[in-house]
């Protein structure tokens, strides 16, 4: 008889000691249940009985005596009547529900993307992520199979090769260049965890949070990045010059009572100025005699009801005070045509 006692469970619990197990599965070495066995099942935790390969019931956190009445699919599948006290055999697997924070993701190859700017350029990005069992029983189904213990290791591969895949399809898909990409990455974040979450949820996953940290560009690219800055720093300077030149001449002017030396400065100051504002318009990217009209008419914008001209982006008509409706398929913020499926303006970078 002793023998006989030896062999039945009569506590059935799991105390959590890693990081990164996932499912654990309860030694039985050969041992039965029996019936009015505990079972504690911990916070962040679900237990889930198995057998012959069958799921058959899943217990959520709390203390349980097991009994016919919280045992109603293994009750069926054993033929077990109510009341019935003979010991039974089932596997019992627990699984970790609490959030897996701290997993790494990365481009093993660079993706391929199309930029406003900068034509078909190639990216790599970083970041991490966290997730955590949503429904044991999918998951068991899905992913686990047959092993005694399941961790996070086992499973980053995967997961990781679905995040690549997602945050590859976003970018494709809201049509953003890689500058104002990198420049708003919470906001990108968000689009890309509601996009990638579904493929999760198929595993019996929750993809908790997603963290792109950052986005690289190559050499070349870099460089034209560096390139395009100065021009712009260049051209804040060049006017600073211009202002800095004219009060000097003016204050040299001003010193000097000859009349003659002062129309001469007068004309030397003119053609500095004239040749600076030149040279500052030929830095502009793509500057020419014509563009500057053609540009300053494309970002007018007109009232839709009254046809006044207003501010581009203006929610309401300075002169009659209509609201203004952007028209499908225009950027509100700054008037750009726009596709249907965007999410992001290719010109401004604004959410649609």
């Amino acid at each position: 008889m002793g023998f006989i006692k030896s062999q039945l469970l009569k506590v059935i619990e799991w105390t959590d000691l890693s990081k990164d197990t996932i499912v654990y599965r309860f030694p039985m070495d050969g041992r039965q249940i029996m019936m009015g066995s505990s079972l504690t099942v911990r916070e962040s935790q679900v237990a889930v009985f198995v057998n012959k390969g069958k799921i058959a019931d899943v217990f959520q956190p709390g203390k349980h005596i097991l009994t016919t009445s919280n045992l109603p699919f293994l009750t069926k599948l054993l033929s077990l009547p109510y009341g019935f006290k003979s010991p039974f055999y089932s596997e019992v697997y627990f699984v970790n529900t609490k959030q897996f924070t701290d997993q790494k993701w990365g481009t093993s190859n660079p993706l391929t993307m199309r930029d406003a700017d900068f034509g078909i350029i190639r990216v790599r990005a970083f970041g991490k992520y966290a997730f955590r069992v949503s429904d044991a029983a999918v998951f068991l189904q899905q992913l686990f199979g047959t092993a005694a213990e399941f961790t996070t290791s086992d499973i980053n591969e995967y997961l990781r090769s679905i995040l690549v895949a997602g945050i590859s399809d976003t970018i494709a898909q809201s049509k953003i260049s890689a500058i104002d990409l990198a420049s708003n990455l919470l906001e990108f974040n968000k689009t890309a965890t509601a996009q990638i979450g579904d493929h999760f949820k198929d595993l019996g996953l929750e993809l908790s949070n997603l963290i792109v940290e950052n986005i690289s560009f190559p050499d070349d690219v870099e460089k034209a990045i560096d390139q395009r800055s100065s021009m712009g720093v260049m051209g804040s300077a060049m006017d600073t010059y211009v202002k800095y030149q004219a009060a000097n001449a003016m204050t040299e002017a001003a010193k000097n009572p000859n009349g003659n030396n002062m129309a001469g400065m007068g004309v030397g100051l003119g053609a500095g100025v004239a040749m600076a504002e030149t040279f500052r318009d030929a830095l502009k990217p793509g500057s020419t005699a014509s563009a500057a009209p053609a540009a300053a008419d494309a970002k007018k914008q007109y009232c839709t009801k009254c046809g006044a001209e207003i501010k581009p982006g203006a929610k309401f008509c300075d002169e009659c005070g209509a609201k203004q409706v952007t028209p499908e398929g225009v950027c509100p913020k700054c008037g750009e045509k726009i596709g249907k499926d965007t999410k992001f303006c290719p010109n401004c970078g604004a959410k649609i």
